[in-house]
């Protein structure tokens, strides 16, 4: 079959790999009909989150029942479905009290108690790393699902692939932010990052009942993106350290910060060498730097939800300001089975639409221009889409 293959740093291509088997009774294989590169994957095509050994990525994908273990009771051969990106097993500490991404079962070579990316890690993600389990992902033709009773959601006959394939993880991750945030209805909500998970964080929040939501980014064309998708009102950061963003916010709420921050960037923002060489000096991965802003901007018991990646520790973390503006961080994979049939719901019933963010769509052969545009943020590029079985 045909799939994206991670080889190094900058090096994706489209290979050709033998075909993925049933392994457990629990398993299902999926013919793949639509997948998606997500910001997350971005980490590994850096870099950032290391990978040594060649693997299949992406853990946005959906498709079509092609074979089923024997234990399977939910699917049969045909079922189309959506798959949420954390694998768990539904039956552990975790999955039983609702954060199937931090499953004791999936990861079992390097789950544990501590935390950090060199240490002990959660439950695991498809295509994202053998930290995070070793599963080769969804931007293939075919892949294995494990515990397919647990995760997959049957689609709707009257809905696109791409109408729903979000539902993996950037609209369940946005959806998260927002109800991490406790927002029940009036609240200002800004969300730093105009990228698919803040853009859908923007349209979770509206959902929620939000009396204002306001994103922020550094580039015009994506705030453009939000604004017509989402009806947020846009910052632009234009300088080193948001400073700017931070006291419009506050301007726009008599002074006090909005009410909730959600954190849609990661550890690798645009830097300026300066942040560069503090990184190198202080051995970190990346910078907090947005994360920081957003706990400038927002107001005093105000709620930080961070749903950008954020692998190490960092120097001068801001412990103080959060400890005396009385902060609430919340933080952490997206628990996206928890989410994934309420938004479902609101999809089938027109509350939402997810598609208008797709600016791209590729076959799954041009996977490396994929990659590299979405990373070079060429051609006002949002959102790719790969078909597996186009040319």
């Amino acid at each position: 079959m045909k799939a994206a293959v991670i080889h190094g740093p900058g090096m994706v291509t489209c290979d050709t790999v033998p075909d993925p088997v049933i392994k457990d009774h629990r398993d299902i294989i999926l013919k793949v009909t639509a997948t998606a590169i997500c910001g997350s994957d971005l980490h590994i095509y850096s870099g950032g989150i290391p990978q040594p050994r060649p693997m299949v990525l992406g853990h946005e994908f959906m498709g079509i029942v092609e074979e089923t273990g024997k234990s399977i009771t939910k699917l049969k051969k045909g079922d189309r479905v959506v798959v949420p990106f954390p694998i768990a097993c539904g039956n552990c500490f975790f999955c039983s009290h609702g954060y199937p991404s931090n499953c004791e079962h999936s990861n079992p070579d390097h789950y544990g108690p501590e935390g950090g990316i060199l240490k002990e890690k959660g439950g695991a993600l498809f295509g994202y790393t053998d930290l995070y389990g070793g599963y080769d992902g969804g931007q293939a033709q075919y892949v294995r699902v494990p515990y397919a009773d647990v995760g997959p959601r049957l689609v709707p006959d009257n809905l696109s692939d791409e109408q729903v394939l979000f539902l993996t993880d950037i609209f369940p991750t946005g959806y998260t932010g927002v109800d991490w945030g406790e927002v029940k209805g009036g609240e200002t909500v800004a969300i730093f990052g105009a990228g698919p998970v803040g853009i859908m964080a923007a349209k979770a929040a509206w959902l929620r009942g939000a009396g204002r939501v306001l994103i922020v980014d550094t580039l015009q064309y994506r705030l453009d993106m939000a604004r017509k998708a989402a009806n947020a009102e846009t910052i632009l950061w234009d300088d080193n350290d948001g400073r700017n963003a931070i006291e419009t916010i506050r301007a726009y709420t008599e002074g006090r910060g909005a009410d909730v921050c959600i954190e849609a960037v990661g550890f690798e923002p645009e830097r300026t060498v300066l942040d560069r060489a503090k990184a190198v000096v202080n051995f970190e991965k990346g910078s907090s730097k947005v994360l920081e802003a957003c706990m400038s901007a927002v107001r005093r018991n105000g709620i930080v939800p961070v749903l950008g990646v954020y692998p190490v520790t960092y120097d001068n973390f801001p412990v103080g300001q959060f400890f005396d503006k009385g902060l609430t961080l919340r933080g952490g994979q997206a628990p996206a089975h928890r989410y994934i049939d309420t938004l479902l719901t609101y999809v089938k019933e027109g509350k939402v639409t997810l598609d208008d963010i797709i600016t791209h769509r590729l076959p799954l052969t041009s996977v490396s221009d994929g990659y590299s545009m979405f990373k070079k943020k060429e051609d006002n590029c949002v959102k790719v889409v790969l078909d597996p079985w186009s040319e």
